[in-house]
């Protein structure tokens, strides 16, 4: 059981280097490290000889959490899986230092019965209290969920939102936010903002919010590159004056770089005039 184990911790081991050079910083979260270390502790000790069965349901579920890893890496259910299986180790070297205690105190008959009595009631109230824990932080998970959903139907009602490579972009007209040539918000603009801000303030609040302001192909670069940079900081600006952390929001002005429609009609400059709102994952930088 031991050298089937080892093998197994080698491999998942070798994919996880084979992961991270193949397809990026593929990492395993901390929790199924835990596992792993709390598994190999089980596996190595006492726990070995005097609790097998205890050790081999702890690899079960260590592979189980393995599986769903090399699978979807960043699945939330691989942390639960991880977490179950941290515990079924630790499970089975309390079971054994139990059984120890107990031989090395030479207890009565009816003190050993007792004592296995409750060292069975403690591990169960340990199972218990890990079901709680796991059911707490699925609901956890859940109300985030619930609110992120909330935020996207809510912005949904206001402007063009889209999920891409960048993350979740909200699209605002140019022509709803300023004036011609300007880089100034219009009022109307202002309450349309409002609800933007609110939104973001309700979902992730790790989230980096990049404002990018965009032109037509009308006139120079180099002045559409100023006046998308003005509106962009403009747009920005504002929102963190809405109770949005400072630093998770930069602004970038792209000039008429990267149009979403035909520059020879006056349609698709309308729609090239734009400010996208990009919600990713990190801290601004």
């Amino acid at each position: 059981m031991k050298t089937q184990a080892s093998r197994f911790l080698l491999a998942a081991s070798v994919a996880s280097i084979v992961g991270v050079m193949g397809c990026g910083a593929t990492v395993p979260p901390p929790e199924l490290v835990a596992a792993r270390t709390a598994y190999k502790k089980a596996a190595d000790g006492p726990a070995n000889k005097e609790s097998p069965a205890q050790v081999h349901e702890a690899q079960l579920a260590l592979d189980v959490a393995e599986k769903k890893w090399a699978e979807i890496p960043d699945s939330a259910e691989v942390k639960d899986l991880a977490y179950v299986a941290q515990r079924k180790a630790e499970l089975a070297e309390a079971t054994a230092d139990t059984s120890l205690a107990v031989k090395q105190k030479d207890l009565s008959e009816r003190g050993a019965q007792q004592a296995q009595v409750d060292a069975l009631r403690s591990t169960q109230d340990q199972l218990t209290k890990t079901k709680e824990e796991l059911e707490r932080e699925k609901q956890r998970r859940a109300d985030a969920e619930k609110r992120a959903a909330q935020a996207m139907a809510d912005l949904q009602k206001i402007a063009a939102v889209k999920q891409d490579s960048r993350g979740v972009v909200i699209t605002l007209s140019g022509g709803v936010l300023f004036k011609t040539g300007e880089s100034k918000l219009l009022p109307a603009a202002m309450a349309q903002l409002n609800q933007v801000a609110d939104a973001l303030s309700g979902n992730n609040p790790d989230a980096t919010i990049e404002v990018d302001g965009y032109t037509d192909n009308q006139g120079k670069d180099a002045t559409n590159r100023e006046l998308s940079q003005k509106r962009a900081t403009s747009v920005a600006d504002y929102i963190v004056s809405r109770g949005i952390a400072k630093d998770r929001v930069k602004a970038v002005g792209k000039g008429s770089d990267s149009p979403i429609a035909d520059n020879t009609s006056t349609e698709g400059r309308a729609q090239n005039r734009r400010v996208e709102i990009v919600v990713g994952g990190g801290a601004a930088k």
